[in-house]
């Protein structure tokens, strides 16, 4: 399985801009991926959209690919309110499944309700739970997955009050390596490239891979560091080597099925 990681720069326009742009920079793999690899977009990919606009938005670009495609999150107008809320849509333009953000962070809070829907879907053989962004700070939202997914994906969009990046990197890959480790899972990490922004907190570009499978500690985490786009390949059967033998330790807390 191909997993398809971004980290382009992020424009602040209003509308679909910024995916149109990761559209452009996303076309050469098309006719590479296969109908069960994954792109996963960053958390508010797209700024300012209806619900419909966002959607098919999403699925033209997984026609395009050829592939399922995790649409990072926009956020979607709720009546009076607006939830940060995001889709998955497979090869064929089909919307397969859909996810809400459970805890808005910081200032979005005051634009934002907080989400209800977690994001669980099955692409092939491989389990996915879709957590976007704060929300995968929170090991108690993994303990509301139906069942143990194989691979976690992490739309985000990682604002820091730091001057530089490199506090808020580190964070996210120990993290992100914690989590691979305690539940025996994939995490993929999409984000926006560092880049200051006046008025704003910029993001820190945290995106990567990683991966409990490898015996390589250069490799737990692969940052995706300068690169807007990478591909990883995924080994469900190395990793459920891997649970097999951490199962038989005793280290899983839940079964995965």
């Amino acid at each position: 399985m191909k997993l398809v990681l971004v980290q382009p720069q992020l424009s602040y326009s209003a509308g679909t801009h910024n995916l149109q742009a990761l559209s452009a920079q996303l076309a050469p793999f098309a006719g590479q991926l296969g109908t069960e690899d994954v792109v996963l977009l960053p958390e508010h990919v797209v700024v300012d959209a209806t619900r419909e606009a966002y959607q098919a938005a999403i699925a033209q670009l997984a026609q395009q690919l050829g592939c399922h495609v995790v649409g990072g999150s926009h956020h979607e107008p709720r009546g009076k309110t607006r939830v940060n809320a995001g889709a998955v849509s497979d090869s064929t333009g089909r919307i397969v499944s859909e996810y809400e953000k459970l805890r808005p962070y910081a200032g979005e809070r005051s634009r934002v309700q907080d989400g209800e829907v977690l994001g669980e879907l099955t692409i092939g053989r491989c389990r996915i739970l879709v957590l976007i962004c704060a929300d995968f700070w929170f090991s108690d939202v993994f303990s509301r997955a139906k069942v143990l997914p194989d691979l976690v994906l992490v739309p985000a969009h990682s604002v820091s009050r730091k001057p530089e990046p490199g506090y808020s990197r580190a964070l996210w890959q120990h993290l992100a390596v914690a989590r691979a480790y305690e539940f025996g899972v994939f995490v993929g990490v999409s984000d926006w490239a560092y880049a200051r922004v006046p008025g704003s907190l910029p993001p820190s570009g945290v995106g990567g891979l990683a991966d409990p499978t490898t015996t390589d500690e250069q490799h737990l985490f692969t940052p995706l560091g300068s690169s807007s786009v990478r591909s990883f390949d995924l080994d469900l059967d190395a990793l459920e080597a891997f649970r097999a033998d951490r199962r038989g330790r005793g280290f899983f807390w839940k079964r995965s099925s």
